[in-house]
């Protein structure tokens, strides 16, 4: 990734290119579903997970994880009666409450129930850190976010509420970021889950991007503590949260990382470890997992930035092989999350998920 031809205050907008400014900073505004009359009323619960791979992170954040489930309208009425379990993971810069808004939860989720998608329930834990996005990666800095998704909140799960507890009742979709740690945690954790969908994953390769404003070395190396990076601006604190999970160093305080650049020059075996972190390059050792998944989804916007890497994975999956279901749809990275959720990503799942009545134990 060097540019001998770029200055020195530009060596770092090219490494920042794994984390692509169509990860959007803010609350957006979102297409909302088409109402669907008579649609019951789901139940909306807020609890805590406490999870043993983040505890004792470098970082500062939090083990103890906020986590919203949503369950079916008849949950409390039909007692004997167990459930698919789906887990839906939020993009950088948001937190789970942030991105039910954007999906529109619950009316997306009561409108796919009433159109005919089984009832399941769902769950959207909370996986913001102290730099905003812990990229769901396993990182001593951050946590291990990664084991957090596919052991520690699952055993939680299942300990409290009636799921069907088995692998092919339990599927794992996220948006961007969440598209992102769909990708890596499905590929690496194929025994949990039955069926994966990635909506508009970011960070699926190296991609060159504008250089956020502001950004520089200095700066960021001048922070005494992860909190500080409250005042930076979103692309700054972006670097940071992708250095915090890709490259971390417990031997470097007080971030406890390794920017991928060093007085104004690229640090190769930094980026290299990046690299390592992208789905289109690990992607090739986990076929026969992939190949394992009842059903896998990918999606991306027409005039999202985000599109040619979503491409690049169906041709990958394509080349071997692996069964899945790829759509380029007329939007951009947000626009249409929440209408897509009630109507392509939930009866996705209606499908591929075993219900009790399919004989599920």
């Amino acid at each position: 990734m060097t540019n001998p031809v770029f200055p020195p205050r530009l060596l770092l907008a090219a490494v920042l290119a794994l984390v692509p400014m169509s990860m959007a900073p803010a609350q957006v505004a979102t297409r909302p579903p088409p109402m669907v009359p008579g649609a019951k009323a789901v139940t909306v619960e807020h609890i805590r997970v406490h999870s043993p791979a983040i505890a004792g992170n470098l970082e500062g954040n939090s083990a103890d994880r906020e986590v919203i489930v949503v369950l079916p309208p008849d949950y409390a009425r039909n007692r004997t009666r167990r459930y698919p379990v789906l887990y839906a993971l939020h993009g950088y810069s948001i937190g789970a409450a942030q991105w039910t808004k954007e999906i529109h939860v619950p009316a997306a989720i009561e409108g796919a129930f009433a159109r005919g998608v089984p009832p399941m329930i769902l769950i959207f834990p909370d996986s913001r850190t102290m730099h905003n996005g812990s990229m769901y990666s396993s990182s001593q800095t951050v946590g291990d976010f990664e084991r957090f998704i596919s052991h520690d909140l699952i055993a939680a799960i299942d300990a409290r509420y009636r799921t069907i507890a088995r692998r092919e009742s339990r599927g794992l979709v996220g948006h961007s970021m969440g598209g992102y740690g769909t990708a890596r945690i499905g590929m690496k954790h194929a025994d949990m889950f039955g069926a994966i969908y990635m909506m508009s994953p970011c960070c699926l390769s190296p991609r060159m991007m504008a250089r956020p404003e502001g950004t520089d070395e200095k700066l960021l190396t001048s922070l005494s503590s992860p909190r500080d990076s409250e005042r930076l601006n979103w692309g700054q604190r972006a670097m940071l949260a992708a250095a915090a999970a890709w490259s971390p160093n417990p031997k470097n305080p007080p971030l406890y990382l390794d920017l991928p650049v060093k007085d104004g020059k690229t640090r190769e075996d930094i980026v290299a470890k990046w690299l390592a972190n992208t789905p289109l390059a690990f992607v090739d050792q986990y076929v026969a997992p992939l190949k394992s998944y009842r059903a896998i989804g990918l999606d991306v916007g027409a005039q999202d930035g985000l599109k040619t890497d979503a491409q690049a994975l169906h041709d990958a999956l394509d080349r071997y092989g692996i069964a899945h279901r790829f759509e380029i749809y007329d939007g951009d990275h947000v626009n249409r999350i929440g209408e897509r959720f009630q109507e392509q990503v939930l009866p996705f799942f209606g499908r591929a998920l075993v219900t009790a009545r399919q004989g599920a134990k």
